[in-house]
């Protein structure tokens, strides 16, 4: 019999394995063609999303966390970077129609595909994992989207990477820049 551990860990691999190299690829062309770049997410998704952010600047970009006090306007030649597992959250769809409106660009991370905002995206990057939408009556280790939030925590630090090796940025570039203050 397998451990609760050990079927969490797959369940973990399992999503972060269901995104290509190609996949990150083009999630790090889009970054690093972007003017700027603001994120969202809610839940602990967010939280995820915040560290892409941290990551990102540390990186060297302009990128911002949507609802912070500093995040700029977005318009042409900017990306909004989406995270929402289960897709259908009204927060997340109406930010997407703001960007296409304003002529931003829209990366869409979800383990849903066929929810909206997907249909809004230019760009949707699927992770295979469980989430809230289809939970019910579950047998997985991990609950709700925990293998989704998750499998992204890897995943952007993954995409992270790319873009300092694409940028020939040191990870000592990455430290120069993080923060004193704490």
């Amino acid at each position: 019999m397998i451990s609760e551990t050990d079927r969490a860990l797959q369940e973990v691999t399992g999503a972060v394995r269901s995104v290509s190299d190609t996949e990150i690829d083009g999630v790090v062309d889009e970054l690093l063609e972007a003017r700027r770049i603001a994120c969202y997410a809610g839940g602990r998704e967010g939280l995820v999303m915040r560290g892409l952010v941290m990551r990102l600047f540390h990186a060297g970009l302009d990128v911002h966390y949507v609802g912070e006090m500093t995040c700029p306007a977005v318009g042409p030649g900017d990306l909004l970077v989406l995270s929402c597992g289960p897709g259908r959250i009204s927060m997340v769809e109406a930010l997407a129609g703001v960007a296409q409106r304003d002529g931003a660009r829209v990366l869409y991370l979800t383990a849903q595909l066929q929810n909206p905002p997907a249909d809004k995206a230019d760009r949707v990057l699927g992770i295979t994992a469980q989430t809230m939408a289809d939970d019910r009556e579950s047998a997985a280790a991990l609950p709700m989207g925990s293998a989704y939030e998750i499998a992204l925590f890897v995943l952007v630090d993954l995409i992270t990477n790319r873009v300092r090796r694409r940028r020939a940025e040191s990870v000592q570039e990455l430290r120069s820049r993080h923060t004193n203050l704490e």
